[in-house]
């Protein structure tokens, strides 16, 4: 049965266009027959384990203003990549499977890359914080610029989903229960 490639196109400010497709596990013949051509083109998949081509795959190809660039991913999991484009520091900023990457938006250059205990939900950013938030199944954690984990917060239930609303980040974990926390501090509610 042949590997079914899903896609999605986001728009982000400044004029930046990321594409993004992905692929479930032994997909990436079928996923990279798609890859479009022109700008540069870095394979990260090594990053998840050996022979990437054996696990899911993504790409995300970018055209912006200061040229085109093509990054591929990897993952152990199946997952959709999903992102937001942090402004005040330049990056691109993806969740893929367990993995968190920054790409310097202009050049597709990778900045960094964290690899989480779990699952990764949701990576949030606001132009507020001087940190990326990155929601795992069973821990939270604030990246800075450089790619430093700055604080971590483990949960004692699965978190479902997260959300910032109102100045704080609203979890809600897998039995229905609701915390929140600073985003700039990972403190609780008091």
């Amino acid at each position: 049965m042949p590997a079914e490639v899903k896609h999605a196109v986001i728009g982000f400010p400044g004029g930046i266009r990321a594409s993004l497709r992905w692929t479930g596990s032994g997909g990436a013949a079928a996923l990279f027959a798609l890859t479009e051509t022109g700008g540069t083109l870095a394979d990260h998949g090594a990053l998840v384990g050996s022979d990437p081509d054996r696990r899911c795959r993504a790409e995300m190809r970018v055209e912006s203003p200061a040229g085109v660039w093509t990054a591929r991913l990897a993952s152990t999991i199946s997952d959709a990549p999903a992102g937001f484009y942090w402004d005040t520091e330049g990056l691109l900023v993806l969740k893929y499977g367990f993995h968190v990457y920054a790409f310097d938006s202009r050049t597709g250059a990778l900045r960094w890359h964290h690899r989480s205990a779990s699952p990764v939900l949701v990576a949030l950013g606001s132009s507020r914080l001087a940190h990326v938030l990155v929601q795992a199944e069973i821990e939270t954690f604030a990246i800075d610029p450089s790619g430093e984990v700055g604080w971590r917060v483990s949960h004692s239930d699965v978190v479902a989903a997260a959300e910032l609303v109102g100045g704080r980040l609203v979890l809600t974990s897998f039995a229905g229960e609701m915390r929140s926390l600073d985003p700039a501090t990972g403190r609780g509610a008091h």
